[in-house]
């Protein structure tokens, strides 16, 4: 809610009521329990008009690859930004299903178009210092990995040092996702510190709607 108010304001320069919101999205839920829901925020000639969409909730179905390489030194892709080459994530035998992860001008890993990501090290957990978006799943595991006894820090990731990592992995609404290879690099990333992060992320209190 914080992060859609925040652009609500950004983009239109209203202000949005989240009790307004919560009422739409208990509207669309209907008697569904568990599901993916949207929430988009639109221009319209009479102001902005809220829509949510309501799906069933995705998953992360296979660890992915990537192939990463220079993009442009901003935050994410938008109109003002077109990644020149870009990171492709591939799930293992799926050829046609890519994903794109940015990279900044010094070759700092960044996020993908769909997650963020982060990387195991000896120490814990190492999410990139980079232009991004700071997504709900990667706030709501640094808020609870204290408590968890997760150690999370950030700090610049790059390409050369990958070898070096114990793993890679991906959060976003979709949960947890393990990633095995970045460019030629193979990650064997060990499944019990991505099944830590996955319970840390299972365990985070729910909010009443």
């Amino acid at each position: 809610m914080e992060r859609l108010a925040s652009s609500n304001r950004e983009v239109f320069d209203a202000g949005l009521d989240p009790d307004v919101v919560r009422s739409l999205i208990r509207h669309a839920l209907g008697e569904t329990s568990d599901a993916s829901v949207r929430v988009y925020v639109h221009r319209t000639d009479d102001g902005p008009v809220t829509v949510v969409t309501v799906r069933p909730p995705p998953r992360w179905r296979a660890p992915s690859g990537c192939e990463p390489s220079h993009t442009c030194g901003r935050n994410r892709a938008s109109s003002t930004c077109t990644p020149t080459k870009g990171c492709i994530a591939r799930p293992p035998n799926a050829p046609g299903s890519t994903m794109r992860c940015f990279t900044a001008a010094d070759d700092r890993v960044s996020e993908t178009t769909m997650a963020n990501i982060g990387f195991f090290d000896e120490m814990g957990v190492v999410w990139p210092d980079a232009p991004m978006l700071d997504g709900i799943t990667k706030q709501l595991l640094e808020r609870h990995a204290a408590d968890a006894g997760v150690r999370m820090r950030e700090r610049p990731v790059h390409l050369a040092e990958l070898a070096s990592m114990t793993g890679a992995f991906v959060s976003s609404a979709r949960g947890i996702g393990l990633v095995s290879m970045i460019d030629a690099v193979e990650l064997d990333t060990p499944q019990a510190r991505l099944d830590e992060l996955a319970e840390l992320y299972a365990s985070v209190p729910w909010d009443e709607i």
